[in-house]
């Protein structure tokens, strides 16, 4: 056998070896699971933190997800509205209409992380029983640690509701929105025990620190609109 053929052999059984004993890549895919939506995929009237005429509840809702890959030790959670309009002057504004092409930002309304890896489940009620003036309180729970969600900004100048809003807080769609808002609820599966966040953290501060500890991951997504024209008419499942 020549030199060069005797180097490609041991690289080849060092390769072999090294693949043997090095962890294998993580299923990429967690299933996760919102529970309490109608048939359309709508949450529920109940998880709404604002609902004009009737009253809000903000309940949040149950959630589950499969279990992540060998190596967990947490996971973290993100909820998400990717379809809020861009320019906030045009939020229920009268007379005007918000067009459903209309440019759009992404917003949180739920950040947990530190989230025990032998938990794979959040009751509905859980993050929220009901609205909080002024936020509910960031910081430690049974099941992670909360963030500070959108309304913390969103509502800071405004008399009476302005605080720190921690756990779960639920869909506020413009009424005069002709895109109906798609609320993605992602879990990550994480290789370490805690991202170390702490005080009122937000859901870019989440995404930064989990950058080279996700082992996997996964997402279900729930829609809701205030716009009488969008709201579907079916029965819960």
């Amino acid at each position: 056998m020549t030199r060069n053929k005797r180097s490609i052999c041991a690289a080849i059984i060092v390769a072999a070896a090294f693949s043997a004993t090095a962890p294998m890549a993580a299923d990429s895919t967690l299933s996760v699971k919102i529970e309490g939506l109608d048939r359309s995929g709508r949450f529920a009237d109940s998880a709404a933190f604002c609902r004009p005429g009737i009253g809000a509840k903000d309940v949040s809702p149950g959630v589950s997800w499969s279990e992540g890959p060998e190596g967990t030790r947490s996971y973290a959670l993100l909820l998400t509205d990717p379809d809020v309009p861009q320019d906030f002057n045009l939020i229920n504004k009268p007379g005007t209409t918000i067009p459903a092409d209309a440019p759009r930002i992404g917003v949180f309304h739920w950040i947990l992380t530190d989230i025990p890896a032998g938990i794979t489940s959040i009751g509905e009620g859980a993050e929220s029983e009901g609205l909080v003036l002024g936020g509910k309180p960031i910081g430690m729970t049974p099941h992670g640690l909360r963030g500070a969600n959108v309304y913390t900004s969103f509502l800071a100048k405004t008399d009476g509701m302005a605080g720190t809003y921690g756990g779960y807080d639920g869909p506020c769609p413009p009424m005069n929105d002709q895109r109906v808002h798609h609320y993605t609820l992602e879990v990550v599966a994480l290789d370490v025990a805690t991202l170390g966040l702490s005080g009122p953290f937000t859901g870019e501060d989440v995404e930064k620190a989990m950058a080279g500890h996700i082992l996997s991951s996964g997402e279900a997504i729930a829609t809701y609109s205030l716009n009488p024209s969008l709201i579907p008419t079916v029965t819960a499942k």
